[in-house]
């Protein structure tokens, strides 16, 4: 009798694979996040103040509406920051502080906000018999300090550097008179600043104090227009740092319907009377 063979049993031991799976990268992973956050706590401890509040303030309200948003605030710690590219909010908060002055149904067609390519130019327009300076003086009157007191209160909260300026009609002082309308165009936009940095605005905020008498009318059709006589303030943008017109700044004049050309004067020129 042939004997059965022998059974044989083979037993294999699991092996390991060619790598440890996916599990080291996680740990690597961790690791660097580690090291890049101690590489930004030691940079922080070892940066100036100003940069350590930006990046808190940052982290606090990355929308920039906190006490310490991360930008160099001049003025109340509580103000409010507009951003440099929505001088639209800016100009509705300038539109609601200006409504509370007195008189102001009565002056509301003489102001003009406009956004052009150098921040919000405001415009304060006067009318026939004069609106916001006594006729042919650099004085305010009551209208035309309360609505730049008003300006004021909003203006000195923010970081946007002013400018001022100032502009006539083309109507000449009388013949052999010294002060014209270089002297009042000049003369009125120094008498706005000077109320505007009595009543809010920053001694360094306005950067700017131009007079340009007739030379960019508002209306170049009409250079005796009653509307050629005005003060325009620019709140420039944030980030606008060349307030220089040879350094290729735009036309301050853009989008508010002035003309950067000088008048061309009909024959008869009547007497001044801003």
């Amino acid at each position: 009798m042939t004997a059965k063979p022998p059974i044989i049993v083979i037993k294999k031991k699991g092996g390991h694979g060619g790598h440890h799976g996916g599990a080291w990268k996680v740990a690597y992973a961790d690791f660097v996040t580690a090291m890049m956050a101690l590489f930004i706590v030691l940079w922080l401890l070892n940066s100036s103040k100003k940069i350590q509040e930006a990046v808190g303030g940052y982290f606090r309200d990355p929308q920039g509406t906190a006490e310490k948003a991360g930008k160099d605030i001049v003025g109340s710690a509580a103000a409010s920051i507009v951003p440099a590219d929505n001088m639209e909010q800016l100009k509705q908060q300038l539109g609601k502080a200006i409504a509370g002055i007195p008189n102001f149904d009565k002056l509301k067609s003489h102001i003009e906000m406009t956004i052009t390519p150098e921040g919000l130019r405001i415009e304060l327009i006067e009318g026939a018999n004069g609106t916001f300076f006594e006729s042919g003086s650099p004085d305010l009157n009551t209208d035309g300090q309360d609505i730049l007191r008003a300006l004021a209160s909003e203006l000195g909260k923010l970081p946007n550097k002013v400018s001022v300026e100032g502009h006539t009609d083309a109507k000449p002082y009388a013949q052999g008179s010294n002060y014209g309308n270089w002297e009042l165009s000049s003369d009125r936009a120094n008498a706005a600043r000077r109320l505007l940095q009595s009543n809010g605005v920053g001694p360094e905020q306005v950067t700017e104090v131009r007079g340009f008498a007739a030379m960019r009318l508002r209306n170049p059709k009409d250079p005796f227009d009653a509307s050629n006589r005005r003060i325009s303030l620019i709140v420039h943008y944030l980030d606008s740092t060349d307030t220089d017109t040879t350094n290729g700044r735009q036309n301050p004049n853009v989008g508010s319907g002035a003309s950067p050309e000088p008048a061309n004067l009909p024959g008869a020129e009547p007497t001044h009377s801003d």
